[in-house]
């Protein structure tokens, strides 16, 4: 079996598809880890869940010294109730980097701590263009714009039967699609999209029978949306931890969501000159239509272990993502030419000349 074989690719829209199905806005992830703990294990891989919520997963390896370890993240955006309005609507504050101009008009449920889920729409203050005159230069931020409740509620009293409280978590509804043509389009793509590519090697490795020269292991991690995803975890023996997270796509970067984009320099600083190189060189083996691209607002799980004081070498590479934090678009096109990347690389040598 290839890595690019159809029914691999069919797999990895089959775990796009109930990932985004699960919400989990950092620090409300406990259902998805789950899941994918579970994935893992039913392709017959080790898997346990960390102490913060975030999942590992031992891939095996011929080569039991300079482990590898690769990252995914799959903690999105969301946002949390910061308080009840004197009309009834929910004043909402972001989790990670969720711009409000991305979030405007677009359905939500709002999860109560104690039992219940409500629905609504995240509006700007008086949203009806026929009433109000400064509708389009109206500015948007979390002040001056509102959770709108499906339900018959018009007071902070109201609000609060339905159990409502602050600090209740809002998931945005992610509108998955994955077009004739081969573009895949949600929010959370950032990274839900490289969990299901992780999930997609790994079933590779199981089907194929093969083992990846480099001992190898995944830590899927739960809070990079916020920046201590991967603080805290490197299985014993890894000397590289490797980001599998979304290439960035945008004016002034080469990478299309076709290809496969290798970063080396993000706005924390360079990765690893040495991985980075051994990168190319294993995109170039595997045939995978790749791009090198400076990211310059950017951070990753890797730049969050070596903030942690680990001792390893890191690199960054994803599939191309476009609209990063907004309505995201990528493309199967991107996902074959990372596994490829990820296959080629996880059977060269550790790169420590």
């Amino acid at each position: 079996m290839e890595v690019t074989d159809s029914r691999l690719l069919d797999y990895m829209k089959e775990q796009l598809h109930v990932l985004m199905r699960i919400p989990s806005p950092s620090g409300y992830t406990r259902e998805v880890s789950e899941y994918v703990r579970s994935q893992f294990e039913a392709l017959g891989f080790h898997a346990w869940l960390t102490t913060k919520g975030g999942v590992m997963a031992d891939l095996g390896g011929h080569q039991q010294t300079d482990a590898v370890q690769l990252m995914g993240h799959v903690d999105t955006l969301g946002a949390m109730v910061a308080g009840v309005k004197e009309n009834g609507a929910l004043r909402l504050t972001p989790i990670g980097g969720l711009q409000p101009q991305n979030t405007e008009a677009e359905n939500c449920t709002v999860i109560t701590r104690f039992g219940g889920k409500y629905t609504g729409t995240f509006q700007l203050e008086n949203a009806s263009v026929h009433v109000n005159g400064d509708y389009s230069t109206a500015k948007r931020d979390f002040d001056t714009m509102e959770l709108l409740l499906d339900e018959d509620v018009h007071t902070p009293q109201d609000v609060k039967k339905l159990g409502i409280e602050t600090g209740d978590y809002v998931c945005f509804d992610p509108r998955t699609v994955i077009t004739p043509s081969g573009y895949i389009k949600s929010r959370f793509l950032d990274d839900k999209l490289s969990v299901a590519i992780l999930l997609t090697y790994a079933r590779y490795l199981r089907e194929s029978g093969e083992e990846p020269l480099r001992r190898t292991y995944v830590h899927v991690t739960v809070y990079e949306e916020v920046g201590h995803g991967a603080c805290g975890t490197v299985a014993p023996g890894v000397t590289e931890l490797l980001s599998v997270d979304m290439g960035c796509v945008g004016k002034g970067l080469a990478c299309t969501e076709r290809q496969v984009s290798i970063c080396p320099k993000d706005s924390h600083g360079p990765s690893s000159y040495e991985v980075t190189t051994a990168l190319i060189l294993a995109a170039r083996q595997a045939g995978a239509d790749y791009a090198v691209d400076v990211y310059p607002h950017y951070g990753s799980d890797a730049d969050a272990a070596l903030a942690a004081g680990y001792d390893v070498r890191h690199g960054l590479i994803g599939p191309g993502v476009y609209a990063s934090h907004g309505y995201e678009r990528s493309h199967l096109d991107g996902v074959v030419n990372t596994l490829k990347l990820l296959a080629a690389y996880l059977n060269m040598s550790a790169q420590t000349d």
